[in-house]
């Protein structure tokens, strides 16, 4: 039983969400869920909920039958047993599923056409096959195949069983498939440049050679246990308290976000993730993935292991989610919750009383997904003077292409290897910052640093100001970085003062701000302009939650962020959201292969004004060490000084 209205759903729920539409709606194995999730609690029901009382519960579910492709979104009662609402969505496709891109898989590795067209390129060994299944937007679609669930396959090849999936395409060859009947429905074929040797290995097993040997280990030890507490999927630690989510298309989802017992966010997570390749040739122009809205980040997490992905002493979180039947299933290890040293948060020395510092210590939130060929890690980071780091690391494998011996590489990619390149591409993230700071009527400011003209009153042109301008409505709602200006935006509560006379914010800090580079009549950019600026601050709606539509998948338009900002609401001292948009303009490097080493984003949520002063001010100081103190202990010596 849930202990709180947004602990995430437990596996009976999921089964019982499944069984009563089969029960009440006929959804019978012709149907398959494209998800199933909490329908979280409004605000204020949130507020008025006591912890002891009655938790109703209720699921939100999306389903599709396969036999005439048509889609229901369902509301159901778990806690009254029965359908609140059954709606027709027409024209949409949901999101593929897992268990889709393992049956083509497996149903074109068996088909004949497939095995014919391979054999005459001389590969009959299909077990060291692997058929990656992708969606389409709408306008790349066949035209006589728009009205199915319409899936392309790229193809590629283990040099060994044990080899690298990704290192050889089979180039010039795309399965065109029926998702819904796993049918064949063309074989696409374009330019065969030949599958040219390359040295694509990265896994010592496979790949050999002497590894390093020359690093000591390095121990991170907590003797007396963490400093955090769970309870439940509620995370205490210093001054922080928040609540732990998981959903099957966001994945990790932080909640009720606050600071010595005040309001911050009510909900933290990603809402989109959009990569689209920047080559036109036939390999890649119907290549853009939209791998939250089209898959789900949730679906894709994968356990996480001590040492390998987490170090010291960790707290595991368990995620539930289900299979395209409903069924329930555990991903363990899903969520990893640790401290880490940081290096240091604050220090002064001072020529008469010496030095005072402090070392900083952060509380960190993790999960990992793998979307194919790419491996994502979140980090969340809680800092003791109020911080709110997020940070996203990409490796993983990168997509490559051959081509011809002689030939020049093309422009759009970078030469890795024989006859090889790496197209270039790029990895958009969309934030969605549920902000409340100190309450819900916040209002967002715009704040640009500016340079005061030469004049009497400045005649060195020193002086620099800042000018604050709030975002009035929604048609102000798209927002730029601006590094001239050294632009940043923060989201104040007009209603409170602090010590000091000025409105508590918090200031959303932006890094990794890449630029669209698209021409707005593209079918790229048509899907999601939610891309084209950095920043947007819309009025939070409960179903206001996916920027580029609640169905992106073979969408040929835009049905999230410009739909929501037609209406022109008002966005002063109200309940808003923000969409923050960062990125990785990935040029790619002949370091990214065989296997890429990480690359990081992050942007920062910093307190502006919120505290009356420095809130890590009361930090302890650590114990000092030295030599002469394990010496000392081990002959029975005193305690280590701190650091004063």
């Amino acid at each position: 039983m849930a202990l709180h209205p947004l602990d995430p759903m437990a596996a009976q729920e999921f089964s019982a969400t499944a069984a009563i539409l089969r029960r009440d709606q006929g959804v019978d194995e012709r149907w398959r869920f494209a998800g199933i999730e909490l329908a979280e609690p409004t605000k204020e029901a949130l507020r008025n909920w006591k912890p002891g009382t009655p938790i109703e519960r209720t699921a939100y579910a999306v389903a599709w039958n396969r036999d005439d492709n048509q889609a229901y979104e369902a509301v159901v009662d778990l806690t009254g047993d029965r359908v609140v609402s059954w709606t027709h969505v027409p024209g949409v496709t949901p999101n593929f599923t897992v268990d889709e891109w393992h049956e083509i898989d497996v149903l074109m590795r068996a088909h004949p056409d497939v095995i014919a067209a391979l054999a005459k390129r001389g590969i009959t060994d299909l077990s060291l096959l692997l058929v990656d299944a992708w969606t389409y937007g709408y306008e790349l679609m066949p035209e006589k195949w728009r009205d199915r669930r319409l899936g392309w396959c790229d193809l590629w090849l283990r040099e060994t069983p044990e080899g690298n999936p990704y290192a050889h395409p089979v180039p010039g060859l795309k399965l065109i498939v029926d998702m819904n009947s796993g049918e064949l429905l063309e074989i696409d074929e374009g330019p065969n440049p030949g599958m040219p040797r390359v040295d694509g290995e990265y896994a010592p097993s496979v790949r050999g050679g002497e590894l390093r040997s020359d690093l000591t280990p390095l121990h991170i030890t907590q003797p007396e246990g963490v400093s955090f507490s769970l309870d439940g999927n509620e995370l205490s630690w210093q001054n922080w308290k928040l609540r732990v989510g998981f959903t099957y298309r966001e994945g990790l989802v932080l909640q009720q976000v606050g600071y010595d017992g005040r309001p911050i966010a009510h909900r933290m997570s990603f809402a989109e993730m959009i990569v689209p390749y920047r080559d036109p040739s036939f390999e890649h122009y119907r290549r853009t993935a939209y791998d939250i809205g089209e898959w789900g980040l949730g679906f894709m997490t994968t356990s996480l292991e001590l040492g390998c992905d987490c170090l010291g002493e960790i707290r595991y979180l368990d995620a539930t989610l289900h299979d395209s039947r409903g069924e329930p299933y555990e991903i363990p290890n899903a969520i990893c919750i640790h401290e880490e040293d940081n290096a240091v948060l604050w220090k002064h020395v001072d020529g008469t009383t010496g030095a005072e510092v402090r070392r900083m210590r952060r509380l960190v939130v993790s999960f990992h997904a793998t979307v194919a060929n790419y491996e994502y890690i979140v980090y969340w980071r809680f800092h003791q003077d109020g911080n709110i780091e997020c940070e996203v690391r990409a490796t993983g494998l990168m997509v490559t292409t051959p081509f011809a011996e002689g030939s020049p590489a093309p422009a759009t990619g970078t030469v890795v290897d024989k006859q090889t390149y790496a197209p270039f591409h790029q990895h958009f993230i969309v934030a969605r910052l549920d902000l409340d700071v100190d309450g819900e009527e916040n209002t967002v400011h715009e704040v640009d640093a500016e340079v005061v003209p030469v004049s009497p009153d400045n005649p060195h042109g020193l002086a620099l100001v800042t000018r604050s301008t709030p975002v009035r409505s929604e048609a102000e709602a798209g927002r730029d970085f601006d590094w001239q200006r050294q632009r940043a935006w923060k989201v104040v509560n007009p209603n409170r003062t602090n010590a000091h006379g000025t409105n508590p914010a918090y200031k959303l800090v932006p890094s990794a701000s890449i630029p669209a580079l698209m021409d707005p009549d593209t079918p790229q950019f048509r899907r999601a302009p939610v891309l084209g600026h950095t920043l947007w601050v819309t009025k939070n709606h409960e179903r206001e939650r996916w920027p580029a539509g609640d169905y992106p998948t073979q969408s040929r338009e835009d049905t999230g962020m410009s739909r929501w900002i037609a209406d022109d609401e008002p966005l002063e001292n109200t309940d808003i959201v923000l969409w923050y948009v960062m990125g990785i303009h990935h040029i790619t490097r002949v370091e990214d292969w065989p296997i890429m080493p990480a690359d990081t984003v992050a942007f920062w949520l910093k307190p502006f004004g919120f505290f009356d002063r420095n809130p890590s001010i009361d930090v302890a100081p650590t114990e000092r060490a030295s030599q002469s103190h394990k010496a000392a202990g081990a002959e029975g010596g005193s305690a280590p000084p701190s650091c004063h």
